[in-house]
């Protein structure tokens, strides 16, 4: 394992050394999105001053050098999952729209009336609402795995929501309001004794932990650059060769197509069928800063540290009165989310922010979780990789302010 230098890697986060409201800043929402280092802020820098341009249009200098970075970009996020195939990797706006093309385009060639879809209690809006959606067009039906009061999934349950009808199963590797890291090659494994294909919305788990998605045997798996530490607007489908060719393409325009006229258009291949109009370029090729940034570090030495963040935020938080965790699986990734008894936790993490101190209150985009706990919603520290024991303190010292002030 490499050796973990947590100062050099506050070093190379310029934001890292600002202050909010006359503090020094105390970033704890990583689960939103996650800070940037120098590298992927020099690459952007570099995109514009050296290379913008179109990508895959033109013949030119500039395009042809932005193309082959694009590619390249492409290339690495192949390696960073294990795909076996690059056109296997579509770079999409993000998580959620990754999902909506699944939805859209696996919905609209396999899925029919009558039909059954599984996803878990603890989902994100985004692995929600287009599933209720493709519902309503298609008049299928949502079957939810529900979770014990630990935030963990009951796979006994999981297992008898299958049936004949059952076309299709999506759920998160870590949920972004607890932390659970679910077990997700039993849970494919499961639905593959059923035919059935799985999309797994890791969202929260790359930059956490490392992905196979070959070893998984995952049909989809679905991600954002900005929660890795890249830019925002920019993530990525991966789907199974056999599975892409065999859905239609979720927009027309420029790039998607091999040939067009007015009777008929003949749709591009792999990858570029699902990559419709002008992407994000910049985005896209800088992805390729991030994934070196993280494998410079190494996902394991990454997980390491974290969980004993974890720990250690966890053990200081409990000695605060009052304070109830939500989510307590045996095996969680870098996110606490907790209430103080009688305090909204919008209060607290007002106060917290006078505090240079962020954190996100409220569902996180995750209504039905709060609905399951019978809370409006949680204080949700969420860890990265270049957050500290003093990050935690700090907080902890902020929370108990705090409470004295609005109990």
């Amino acid at each position: 394992m490499k050796t973990f230098d947590i100062q050099k890697i506050r070093a190379d986060f310029p934001i890292l050394k600002r202050e909010v409201n006359n503090k020094p800043l105390v970033y704890l929402d990583n689960g939103a999105t996650t800070q940037k280092p120098k590298a992927v802020i020099d690459a952007i820098v570099d995109y514009y001053t050296a290379m913008n341009s179109n990508v895959h249009r033109g013949v030119h200098y500039l395009s042809q050098i932005s193309t082959d970075a694009f590619e390249v970009a492409r290339r690495k996020v192949q390696g960073f999952i294990n795909a076996e195939h690059e056109h296997e990797v579509i770079v999409t706006k993000g998580t959620t729209e990754s999902i909506n093309i699944v939805a859209s385009c696996y919905g609209r060639a396999f899925i029919g009336e009558g039909d059954e879809i599984i996803i878990s209690a603890m989902e994100h809006h985004s692995n929600i609402v287009p599933w209720q959606m493709l519902c309503d067009e298609k008049g299928c039906k949502l079957r939810v795995i529900p979770m014990n009061d630990a935030g963990e999934l009951d796979i006994e349950a999981y297992k008898a929501l299958f049936s004949e009808r059952t076309k299709l199963v999506s759920f998160t590797y870590v949920s972004n309001a607890l932390g659970t890291i679910n077990p997700v090659r039993e849970m494919i494994a499961i639905a593959h004794e059923h035919q059935v294909p799985v999309l797994i919305d890791g969202a929260q788990a790359v930059q956490h932990i490392a992905v196979d998605v070959q070893e998984l045997d995952v049909d989809f798996f679905v991600f954002s650059g900005h929660k890795m530490y890249g830019p925002t607007g920019v993530g990525i489908l991966y789907g199974k060769e056999s599975l892409l060719n065999a859905m239609p393409p979720y927009q027309g325009g420029g790039d998607m197509i091999k040939e067009v006229t007015f009777e008929k258009t003949t749709y591009n291949e792999l990858p570029f069928k699902f990559e419709a109009g002008t992407p994000n370029i910049e985005a896209g090729i800088c992805l390729t800063a991030a994934i070196d940034y993280i494998e410079e570090i190494g996902l394991d030495a990454i997980k390491a540290y974290e969980d004993e963040l974890l720990a250690y935020a966890t053990d200081e938080l409990a000695k605060v009165e009052g304070v109830r965790f939500i989510g307590t699986a045996s095996h969680k990734s870098s996110v606490i989310s907790f209430i103080v008894d009688g305090i909204h936790p919008y209060d607290i993490g007002v106060i917290l922010d006078k505090l240079g101190i962020a954190v996100r209150t409220g569902h996180h985009c995750a209504q039905p979780v709060m609905d399951r706990f019978g809370i409006p919603g949680t204080v949700r520290a969420s860890l990265a990789m270049y957050n500290t024991t003093e990050d935690i303190d700090n907080l902890v010292q902020g929370l108990k302010r705090a409470v004295q002030m609005l109990k």
